[in-house]
């Protein structure tokens, strides 16, 4: 009986992903259109707004520092270009800056060691040696990206490539199960008063509730053999370590669940920051995956082009700064091990870490 119960609810949570999976590509669909329906005036608007790279990083930061999560950002940037709002070289720092704000969450789950002051150290290095290495990226390739181009280089390259091999029309059944829907959503929505608004608003609220049911879905069905597949297999090398990050994170379509998911192994002690490190890498890969898979929903080039450009940007990342890996996973250790030696140490790190998110915010109103 037992065993009937647990396939039936397999089953059912199958569906769940299945049928979540195509509500996240009818919205990535849906927002593209919403936004093309808003005219050419609301476009430049908005393509004011993050005319400045810097903005345009900044806000990078800011949006996904509130949803947690660089996919959705990156599938948000890929339907407003898909919408003709932003244009590639607006989106690329946007999608920089989201690479920075997705960290978030791996340093509120250390905080549930904050009693236990040898677990809270460990922990805590492990949950910021993301933001290191994402502050490190930025750093170095901003200002590259600002001067010579080689992120918008590169992805319009590889979109040149996809495109030249018929990668696109692969993905016309996609339009076949989708149009119809959005046909039918846009009648119905017409019928109603502020009908461009609305329609936006739904594509939002699809977008968060299609990647939110996603995830938990996916999460139920693998979080209970996790502990058991990390102890065994997933720090057993280094490129190990690495492609079960961009294996998983490609599931669950978060960077910030599959990281903040260690934590507390790095906490008890299990795994320690530098074997965390290759697998956080491969996170930051694994969360291209989302917006790759919503520009091809597009079938719009630039929008393609986007999605490679997160790609890059992260593969460039990495070739620079794993071989000084030294420099963020000390920088992680030496940060945890302050901040857990004194409530005055933790308090100043809190108060930066806010001002580092609260700043940008306050940049984007007095802009």
């Amino acid at each position: 009986m037992a065993r009937d119960k647990n396939k039936t609810q397999a089953i059912i949570k199958s569906i769940v992903i299945i049928v979540s999976v195509y509500l996240f590509l009818l919205s990535i669909k849906l927002l593209g259109h919403s936004f093309q329906s808003f005219g050419h005036g609301f476009a430049e608007t908005l393509i004011n707004m993050t005319s400045n790279p810097f903005s345009g990083l900044i806000i990078g930061v800011v949006a996904t520092s509130i949803i947690q999560s660089s996919s959705t950002t990156t599938s948000l940037v890929v339907g407003l270009v898909a919408g003709g709002a932003l244009t590639l070289d607006t989106a690329i720092p946007i999608i920089m800056g989201a690479n920075i704000g997705t960290t978030i969450t791996n340093t509120l789950v250390s905080f549930g060691h904050i009693s236990n002051r040898i677990e809270f150290k460990r922990a805590f290095g492990a949950g910021i040696v993301h933001d290191f290495f994402n502050i490190l990226a930025v750093l170095i390739l901003f200002p590259l990206e600002m001067f010579f181009h080689p992120i918008k280089k590169s992805a319009i390259w590889l979109e040149t490539i996809f495109s030249g091999v018929g990668g696109y029309k692969a993905f016309n059944p996609l339009k076949f199960i989708l149009d119809p829907v959005i046909n039918f959503i846009d009648t119905v929505f017409n019928l109603l008063p502020f009908a461009n608004i609305l329609l936006l608003l739904f594509a939002f609220f699809l977008l968060f509730y299609s990647l939110t049911r996603l995830v938990k879905t996916i999460r139920s069905l693998v979080i209970t053999r996790l502990e058991i597949i990390v102890n065994q297999y997933l720090f057993k090398n280094v490129f190990i370590g690495f492609v079960f990050g961009i294996l998983l994170t490609a599931l669950v379509q978060s960077s910030s669940v599959t990281t903040s998911l260690i934590i507390p192994l790095a906490g008890a002690g299990i795994v320690t920051v530098a074997q965390l490190f290759p697998y956080t890498l491969g996170a930051n890969i694994g969360t291209t995956v989302t917006a790759i898979l919503a520009a091809m929903t597009t079938q719009n080039p630039i929008a393609v082009t986007v999605a490679f450009s997160h790609l890059c940007f992260n593969i460039f990342g990495i070739i620079i700064i794993y071989p000084v890996k030294f420099i963020p996973i000390n920088l992680a250790i030496y940060v945890g091990e302050k901040a857990s030696k004194s409530t005055r140490n933790l308090t100043v790190f809190i108060i930066v870490y806010i001002l580092l998110h609260l700043i940008p915010v306050l940049f984007i109103f007095l802009t």
